[in-house]
């Protein structure tokens, strides 16, 4: 570990409810420009992944950006091929190394599934933190379970709990937990890949306030007190993505929301843990 490492603080940063989220996002330059471009907009939460294949174009768009490294919120996952103790250590250096940083400020577990072990991966991942390589523990599509399971590992709950969450998938088992345990929900395809533009609840509410359909989504998220990551590559989605924070939702419109009978999950891998 670099001496930049140990002088870092831990907890330096706290987790801003809107992030940056990239997946998908694998032209090189195409992905540095939004990371860029996100920050220098006012972003400051960047969501990546080992799987992703683009932790060193969005290292590349840190470096780019006229904001100091310490006030960039970073997140990364390890794959389920390298949940095992030594994969676990060897992949994080690996993206660290393509991130062009000394450490990220959440590591997730990607899935509980293939080479994850409870015992063996969450320790790998308490080594890490206690190395100062991340300053908290992450999962991502965990049940309720596996947090448990989770918690009798580490001592306490992961950090957060990254999960598919949009109007369409309103979580409210996960919700509840979360809510009830004080981990922090992620919402990765906040905007349900799009579907959320076609759903007439949402486009109600959208015309009432002027705002696009996304926009409505992104703030009822943060009114469940989840934070969002949504992808977006092109400036005009980066923005309006971003506008949504002005936006405030009455409660009319938040139960129009909660309203929605849908349950559209648009990522389901045979592996996911609820098949």
């Amino acid at each position: 570990m670099s001496q930049d490492a140990q002088q870092r603080a831990p907890l330096a940063n706290e987790m801003p409810v809107l992030g940056l989220g990239t997946w998908q996002n694998e032209d090189p330059e195409a992905c540095a420009n939004s990371v860029q471009t996100a920050l220098e907009m006012g972003y400051r939460h960047v969501d990546t992944a080992q799987i992703y294949g683009n932790e060193d174009a969005v290292g590349d768009g840190i470096a780019a950006a006229d904001v100091d490294r310490e006030d960039v919120f970073l997140a990364t996952k390890v794959w389920t091929s390298e949940l095992g103790a030594d994969d676990v250590v060897a992949s994080t250096e690996e993206s660290l190394e393509k991130l062009g940083v000394d450490a990220v400020d959440l590591l997730y577990v990607h899935w509980p599934a293939n080479e994850y072990d409870a015992e063996e991966t969450l320790s790998a991942f308490a080594d890490l933190q206690a190395d100062g390589v991340t300053d908290r523990i992450g999962v991502s599509n965990f049940e309720p379970r596996h947090l448990d399971e989770a918690r009798d590992v580490l001592g306490e709950l992961p950090f957060a709990n990254q999960v598919e969450f949009h109007p369409l998938l309103q979580q409210d088992e996960l919700r509840e937990y979360a809510d009830g345990e004080d981990i922090e929900l992620v919402a990765y395809s906040p905007l349900a890949r799009g579907e959320v533009f076609d759903v007439p609840e949402i486009q109600d509410v959208a015309e009432k306030h002027g705002v696009s359909e996304a926009q409505v989504s992104l703030a009822w998220v943060r009114e469940k007190g989840v934070t969002a990551i949504p992808k977006a590559t092109g400036e005009d989605h980066i923005a309006d993505n971003w506008a949504s924070l002005d936006l405030e939702l009455d409660d009319e419109d938040v139960a129009k929301v909660d309203g929605i009978d849908r349950r559209d999950r648009q990522v389901d891998p045979d592996f996911g843990p609820w098949n």
